[in-house]
């Protein structure tokens, strides 16, 4: 039990209080000896400020005083005094002000930490993991969980002023791997069954709205099994949300009213709405991407019809054969080296384009290994279409459509940072719309739903639901994008259960697998459905980017690894064998 009981917090500490008497509690942030005196950074989860002890004040205090370390926890009282003015420090808020302690009590003592509690750590990421209970005492992870909790508040605050409620739903439930892989429970009580945790509550918020809720939504945990990136996690929080009786456009508005009242309240910024709208087409076409950056320029131009002509066989070939070739203008970069156009040849093969081509214009003339293969008008058109001037670097990617995207799509977005072409204060939110409502499978030889299969195609598409047409229909699909990161995506639902039979057998689903993995859904539409849809937006990225910060690891208390584990309590683990014989499992693994 402590002795001393908290006053105030560090933060309160300022010259309006000067001769007060307080009682402060926190973590000794560093200690120094200085001239008999001992100054000491006293921490809590507001800030930092500065305590002194002086001998005078008797030697049970300052005795224990000259025994405390970093991050032994303290209770101190003491009085607020005023700093000498030329000893003011600025990069405190509290710098004005210093309390003489007059008593002190150690509540816990600690051992030497492996890295600073500090900002600006230089720490092994493996490291901060580790021992992530310190990593969050540092004020910039608190921060950032501060930020998230502020989010997550006026995100439930704006959702009830416009009449949502807020429903939970199931964590153990049926599988039904669509997309990433589910993450299985064993079920102790009907041996040989597993629920399967949620990859989202998609059919649940679905069932929902057959339910009469009309406005939904759900701060949810979500789990998949599936590959990480710096932006992924096996389990994750979004933002879930469905709504009946609304039309697409109300739903984008509604979340662009939202966002723009969760970036003003939190971080007191202001987000013009309406957020700019751009087909899945136009963004692959010109930008190589659908989660394109739009802060900067540098778009992806199509010259495939002046190449075809031209005596560049490479060209010439790929053109024939139904390919594309664009090319991206890299302003002022003639001046490149060899080296570093090998470099970026390398960077676009990471995504399949198995050369990069380019052109360096000059005041004088173009220069380029393929510039004899063109004649003089098929270079004028090609430097035309791609508004090419002198000191300019034009590079050119021909391949399949989807290999010229991608690779040329990513080397934009690369070429933009090298070149500091990115304003990194901007806040670019688009609506990418109009996704296809399929994809084809090359493994599975089928089409796949390029959302989930619970997406509505576009009222006038529907006629082209039959397999030979179906690589057309385009979706009720939307995503919102923010600075080039996908942080939410959503669509009308179908509602109608002749229209989603007829959705499963496109997909490839015999009547009895439909029926297995979703019947009571099927069930449910028969009950008077209303027209319905949703959107989820992903929390840990959303923040992510509100906290300017490249990994969602940095806004989530205690994630996971690249690798999917937990290296602060050692997970996954194995279990006892005890255990596995309840849930009649039986491992057939050798150990190592």
């Amino acid at each position: 039990m402590m002795k001393l009981k908290r006053s105030h917090k560090v933060m309160e500490m300022n010259e309006s209080l000067q001769g007060e008497k307080v009682v402060l509690a926190g973590w000794v942030q560093k200690r120094r000896d200085h001239g008999g005196l001992i100054f000491v950074d006293l921490r809590d989860r507001s800030g930092v400020c500065q305590v002194v002890f002086n001998p005078e004040t008797g030697d049970d205090v300052f005795s224990v005083a000259e025994q405390i370390r970093n991050e032994y926890v303290i209770a101190v009282s003491g009085t607020v005094m005023l700093r000498p003015e030329d000893m003011f420090n600025e990069k405190l808020e509290t710098g004005k002000v210093e309390i003489y302690v007059d008593q002190i009590e150690v509540l816990n003592q600690s051992k030497t930490a492996p890295f600073m509690i500090s900002d600006d750590i230089d720490v092994d990421e493996s490291v901060r993991l580790r021992y992530r209970y310190l990593d969050l005492r540092r004020p910039e992870m608190q921060q950032n969980m501060i930020l998230r909790h502020k989010t997550i508040k006026a995100i439930r605050d704006y959702l009830d002023q416009m009449d949502f409620i807020e429903v939970e739903t199931p964590i153990l439930t049926k599988s039904s791997p669509e997309g990433a892989r589910d993450y299985l429970v064993p079920s102790r009580v009907n041996p040989g069954n597993f629920y399967a945790l949620p990859q989202s509550p998609q059919l649940f918020k679905q069932l929902l709205m057959v339910s009469g809720y009309e406005k939904y939504f759900q701060i949810a945990r979500c789990f998949r099994d599936e590959d990480l990136r710096a932006d992924r996690q096996p389990e994750f929080t979004q933002l879930d949300m469905e709504v009946s009786f609304m039309d697409k456009d109300d739903i984008l508005t509604l979340n662009e009213n939202m966002v723009s009242y969760v970036f003003k309240k939190v971080l007191d910024r202001d987000v013009p709405v309406p957020f700019k709208r751009i087909t899945y087409q136009e963004a692959i076409e010109r930008y190589g991407s659908d989660k394109p950056d739009l802060r900067f320029g540098m778009e992806l131009k199509d010259i495939t019809e002046i190449a075809s002509g031209s005596d560049f066989k490479v060209f010439a070939d790929i053109a024939k054969k139904g390919g594309q070739i664009k090319a991206i203008n890299a302003k002022g970069c003639a001046t490149f080296t060899r080296k570093e156009i090998d470099d970026l040849t390398k960077y676009a093969s990471i995504y399949g384009a198995k050369g990069l081509a380019y052109m360096v214009i000059t005041a004088d003339e173009v220069k380029s290994p393929i510039a004899k293969f063109f004649k003089e008008e098929e270079i004028q058109a090609i430097l035309k279409e791609l508004e090419a001037k002198e000191g300019d670097l034009l590079l050119f990617v021909a391949d399949t459509p989807q290999i010229v995207a991608d690779s040329l799509g990513h080397l934009r977005i690369e070429l933009a940072k090298k070149l500091s072409l990115i304003d990194q204060e901007e806040l670019n939110f688009l609506w990418v719309i109009d996704f296809p409502l399929l994809e084809w499978d090359d493994e599975d030889k089928r089409y796949a739903a390029m959302h989930h299969p619970f997406t509505s195609p576009v009222a006038e598409d529907i006629e082209l639901m039959t397999t030979d047409q179906a690589g057309g229909i385009r979706a009720e699909a939307y995503d919102m994008v923010l600075n080039g990161v996908e942080v939410g995506g959503g669509s009308l639902r179908i509602f109608r259960r002749e229209l989603q039979e007829k959705m499963f057998t496109l997909l490839g689903f015999s009547d009895e697998e439909a029926r297995s993995k979703f019947g009571y859904l099927m069930d449910a539409f028969e009950y008077g459905t209303p027209p319905h849809g949703g959107i989820a937006l992903g929390l840990d990225r959303l923040v992510m980017l509100m906290a300017k910060k490249d990994s969602i690891r940095e806004v989530i208390a205690f994630p996971k690894t690249q690798s999917a584990t937990d290296m602060m309590t050692d997970t996954p683990s194995g279990v006892s064998e005890k255990q596995l014989k309840e849930l009649n499992i039986k491992v057939d693994m050798k150990k190592k």
